[in-house]
Order: structure tokens, then C-alpha cells, then sequence
């Protein structure tokens, strides 16, 4: 099929599909219906394969990898990362609920993908491997906890049932708590030290970047809240390496609480700056560009009226200040 197929994909094509899939999955808990499971994870794969073509046509527009593409791209990236996980066990243990728990994650991640910005991040013009490491670091760290933020909920849920015995539940199959236990001790394990790689690189990162004058500025909030999601991170990787008589209860409380403030975090700056992956450079990167653009101007010969406007204008956006236009068409 060829990729010129996918041109007119959107992403409500493949976030409908999703949604019709995890209603499908959510039927079971009402009433044992064996085909609801077939038909969500035709509607899974649609959606998927139609997440696939959204992305590689981005990436053919950007002409970039849509993990550095933009915020936009990039969380994208990550929602296609979980749906692949849920593809991948629905089709291992058909009887595994684990849609129930992982596709409300990915429609997080898709629908937080409409609120931000699809502007190219300005960093990679100066060291593209490094930005690449850092994207693709973050996003298997990141993906790893949202293992763990499963594997907590699934655990909450299973030991609810057993408690109140309805472990037999028709339709829905969890597996043992000490089975949840143990995997939720790993990915936190695995996660964390992959995250910290993705934020030192990113640290790196930002110390290279004056080289390109997209100077990162370590005060951005975004880059003040994966600090601070590093350390709550970094404090529970710790707990569960000292502490030796931790229950499965506690493991998954203190991961349920870790994960979703990292997720909270990561969706909820991203959306309120509505810039780049940091705004620090891309107001660096709009400031240089303006610069470059008053340099070209100045160098050429006399031109009519609209090239003095347009220095006008670039100058106005160097300065950060609102412009109008007069009746004869020069900015006052």
C-alpha cells in the first residue's frame, strides 16, 4: 500500500478508533461476548495502521523523524509506542484485559496531541544525534512507566476483587497479584535509569545549543518539571531498592501516584506553554532569525515601500512589541 494511501489521514480517524475499541473492551465487563473482542482488535489495528501513515506523512512534510518533528509528533510517537504493547498482549492472551488499561492512556496522549504545537523543534539544527538520544530516551522511559502505572491499576483492581470475591468476574482475566507485583518492580527498575539517560542528555543538550543560538534555558518550566519528576522517580527507585519487606500494595500505590504525576506533568506543561519542546530556544531561535532577517535587508539595494515595511515588521517582532499600519501601509 502505498504511503500517498494515508495523505488525507487525520488524527480523529485513528483516536475514533481507539475509542470504539476500548468501548468494545469495556462491553466485556457487562456480558461475555467473545466477538467483542475480535472487533476491538480489528478496530485497534485500523487505528493503528492509520496512526502508522499519519506519521510517516508528517515526518515525509518535515523532513525530520517524527520523534523530533514536533510536540505534536512526539507524543504521537508515544501513544503508537502503547498501542503496539496493547496489540502485542491482546494478541499473546486474548483473555487479558489489558485494553481496559492501556488504551485510556493512549487516548490521553492522542487527544493531548490536538492542544500542542506542530512547529519543528529549533535544537536540532545544532546537534541532531543529540536530540535524537534525548527524544528517543525519554520516550522508552516514559513508555516503561506507563507500564508501571498499568500494572499498578491492574494490581488495585485485582486485589479489590479478590477481596470482595469476584476474582471469577466473566470476561475480565488479570493476572496473580504476585505476578503484578513482580512486573511493576521491574519496569520502575528499567524505567528510571532510561529516563535519567534521556534528562542528562537533555542536559547536555542544553549546553550545546549556544553553539546554533538556540540557547535551552534550564528555568523553561517544562525543563523545571521533568526535574522535579526525576527526583519523585528517582526517590521510588530508591525505596525499592533499600527496602526489603515492601508489600505489592505499597509498590503499586507509590508507582500509581509517581507515574500519573510524571504524566500529568509532561501532558499538562506541554499543553499550557503551547510551544516547542522548549520555549527558551524557540524565542531564542524566532530573536536570531529576526536578526538574520534585518542583516539580508540591510544589505540590499533600495527597494519600494514594501521592502522598508517588511524591515519594520521584522524589527517590530525582534522587539517583542504589537504593530499597526498606517494608511499608507508603513508601521506606526
Amino acid at each position: 500500500m502505498p504511503i500517498e494511501f494515508f495523505a488525507k489521514v487525520s488524527v480523529f480517524c485513528f483516536l475514533a478508533s481507539y475509542v470504539v475499541a476500548l468501548g468494545l473492551d469495556a462491553a466485556r465487563l457487562l456480558k461475555r461476548w467473545p466477538v467483542a473482542r475480535w472487533i476491538g482488535l480489528v478496530f485497534g489495528l485500523a487505528g493503528f495502521a492509520a496512526q502508522t501513515g499519519y506519521l510517516l506523512i508528517r515526518g515525509r512534510q518535515e523532513n525530520l523523524p517524527p520523534l523530533l518533528s514536533s510536540p505534536h509528533d512526539w507524543l504521537l510517537v508515544l501513544a503508537w509506542i502503547v498501542v503496539l504493547l496493547y496489540l502485542f498482549l491482546t494478541t499473546v492472551d486474548r483473555e487479558l484485559a489489558v485494553g481496559l488499561f492501556l488504551l485510556p492512556i493512549v487516548l490521553l496522549f492522542v487527544g493531548a496531541s490536538y492542544l500542542v504545537s506542530k512547529q519543528p523543534n529549533p535544537l536540532i539544527a545544532g546537534n541532531r544525534g543529540l536530540v535524537m538520544l534525548h527524544a528517543s530516551l525519554l520516550a522508552v522511559g516514559i513508555t516503561g512507566v506507563v507500564v508501571g502505572v498499568m500494572l499498578s491499576v491492574m494490581y488495585v483492581v485485582q486485589h479489590r476483587r479478590l477481596k470482595q470475591h469476584h476474582a471469577s468476574q466473566p470476561g475480565v482475566l488479570l493476572p496473580s497479584l504476585a505476578q503484578l507485583a513482580r512486573w511493576n518492580w521491574w519496569a520502575v527498575v528499567v524505567s528510571v535509569p532510561v529516563l535519567t539517560l534521556g534528562l542528562g542528555s537533555g542536559v547536555a543538550l542544553g549546553l550545546t545549543s549556544q553553539e546554533v543560538g538556540a540557547v535551552l534555558s534550564f528555568s523553561d518550566p517544562i525543563v523545571l518539571g521533568h526535574g522535579v519528576v526525576w527526583v519523585a522517580m528517582m526517590s521510588l527507585f530508591v525505596w525499592l531498592l533499600t527496602t526489603r519487606r515492601s508489600t505489592g500494595k505499597q509498590v503499586a500505590a507509590l508507582t500509581l501516584w509517581a507515574g500519573g504525576f510524571l504524566l500529568a506533568i509532561l501532558i499538562g506543561l506541554q499543553v499550557l506553554s503551547l510551544t516547542t519542546f522548549h520555549s527558551g530556544a524557540k524565542t531564542s531561535f524566532r530573536v536570531r532569525h529576526c536578526k538574520l532577517q534585518i542583516e539580508e535587508t540591510r544589505t540590499q539595494p533600495p527597494r519600494p515601500c514594501g521592502s522598508i515595511r517588511k524591515l519594520q515588521i521584522a524589527i517590530c517582532n525582534l522587539q517583542s512589541v504589537p504593530f499597526r499600519h498606517n494608511s499608507e501601509g508603513y508601521v506606526t
